[in-house]
């Protein structure tokens, strides 16, 4: 109304996500801000560990926190959340992909196993002093690997994947823009399913920008579901 009546500038927005590594939840945060109307803003985009993002959501440091749940760790993960007070709502369901370069060896198979994946460097996301296999950002966690290399961050993983024929485990969902087009997604031989959702505090109250910002979320996966293999989109919001 003051703005409307008074000719009140918008106030400053505010607002912070934590996610794990995805490049779908980057790019739903930049289409969001690039469609704001807005002279002043202050936002906060944090891609960290597990732990960190359930603590970011628990102390109303972030708004939401993007995560996983599996059939491994669900149970743990739930079980935290309730401790804390936070809801999981899930987005989109997904069959688990491998990450290699275009010039991997097994760029040209139509899926992979892990037995062919044996002699590869497995990359993964480091998880500090939490270093629990149920805070692993990739499935499979416990899965005996010769090579392994810990990562803190997404532009380092694609450089190794890359230069040392390296491969992680993920959603599937890619966008050529942030992870360029010496990344492909190979489907993994796996009953696993990654169950992608957000997390909010159950006394938080969610700005404009939020809302948004889910609702970007949900495009993003929408406009790469059947690239991605995504079979199933949940909306419970």
């Amino acid at each position: 109304m003051e703005q409307r009546y008074l000719n009140k500038k918008p106030s400053k927005k505010i607002c912070s996500v934590s996610t794990q590594h995805y490049a779908f939840a980057v790019n739903a945060f930049v289409n969001v801000i690039s469609r704001l109307d807005n002279d002043e803003y202050e936002f906060t985009l944090r891609e960290t560990r597990t732990y960190e993002i359930i603590e970011d959501v628990k102390t109303f440091r972030s708004e939401l926190g993007i995560l996983y749940l599996s059939g491994f760790n669900e149970k743990v993960i739930t079980k935290l959340l309730k401790e804390n007070h936070l809801t999981f709502t899930p987005l989109f369901t997904a069959d688990p992909h491998i990450f290699i370069s275009t010039a991997h060896p097994l760029a040209e198979k139509a899926f992979i196993t892990l037995d062919d994946l044996e002699d590869y460097p497995c990359l993964a996301f480091e998880q500090g002093e939490f270093n629990s296999f149920y805070f692993s950002e990739e499935i499979l966690s416990t899965a005996p690997h010769k090579k392994i290399i810990h990562v803190s961050d997404r532009a380092t993983l694609f450089n190794l994947l890359i230069g040392l024929n390296g491969y992680t485990i993920c959603t599937g969902v890619l966008n050529s823009n942030l992870n360029g087009d010496n990344i492909i997604s190979v489907p993994l031989k796996t009953e696993e399913k990654i169950n992608v959702g957000y997390i909010r505090h159950e006394q938080a109250f969610f700005s404009s920008f939020a809302i948004a910002y889910i609702d970007e979320l949900l495009k993003e996966i929408g406009i790469r579901k059947v690239e991605s293999g995504i079979y199933g989109v949940c909306c419970a919001d």
